[in-house]
């Protein structure tokens, strides 16, 4: 019975996801679920990013964090649209999921917006494990958590699209090889794409700048 329950479960959540990305195709709007552990970066890449679109493109944010609501705070400033979603106490804590992407998102300006980017809550486990209904899933990691991780979550590695390596002005200081890491990472999904930066000093940022764009001119000739 409770395998059971479980399959209708996760059926359900899949019919959603399916929905999030016909609602976002037939809309033409970029949607990227953004993974990491905590202190990877996120919302520091988001706000160069969103500083960097604002111009550019229509953006809105879905901001998910298990108690508060700082990381929202902070990108509110930047005058985008912000939803938030709340995990404590829902059950599911540690992720986001599509039925909470759907609720969220009805408050967001969906006719006017060119991206959506989802900011998952700081896990390389459980958020990997669910689709969002996303065109792409972004996994950013940073120099400090180590270069072993590809090995230790495979799974966060092998559901992304890209890899974003943040800190490598930390390199000097860190017991920390890119080779290894992207070998790993490769043997895990070999059609992954590595983008590495710094978000503290702009390095490298253009990269990542440039694949947005690029995701965006595909989105829109296949609308």
């Amino acid at each position: 019975m409770e395998l059971d329950v479980k399959k209708k479960v996760d059926f359900a959540t899949e019919e959603i996801a399916d929905e999030l990305k016909e609602i976002f195709n037939r809309m033409g709007i970029l949607v990227i679920n953004m993974i990491s552990s905590p202190g990877s970066g996120k919302t520091s890449l988001l706000e160069s990013t969103l500083s960097r679109f604002h111009e550019d493109y229509k953006i809105a944010v879905v901001e998910g964090d298990p108690a508060t609501n700082r990381d929202a705070r902070r990108l509110e400033r930047l005058h985008v649209p912000v939803a938030m979603i709340n995990t404590a106490g829902t059950g599911s804590s540690c992720h986001l999921t599509a039925a909470q992407v759907k609720d969220a998102i009805e408050s967001l300006p969906l006719d006017d917006l060119d991206i959506v980017f989802i900011e998952n809550v700081g896990n390389l486990v459980c958020p990997a494990a669910y689709d969002l209904g996303e065109h792409a899933k972004v996994l950013l990691f940073s120099v400090p958590e180590g270069d072993d991780k590809p090995a230790k979550y495979p799974l966060a590695f092998r559901v992304s699209d890209c890899v974003l390596v943040n800190k490598i002005d930390l390199m000097p200081y860190c017991d920390f090889s890119m080779d290894d890491f992207v070998d790993d990472a490769k043997k895990v999904n070999s059609k992954l794409e590595f983008f590495a930066f710094s978000i503290k000093t702009g390095e490298g940022l253009s990269t990542w700048f440039e694949w947005i764009e690029e995701r965006v001119r595909q989105i829109r000739a296949s609308k």
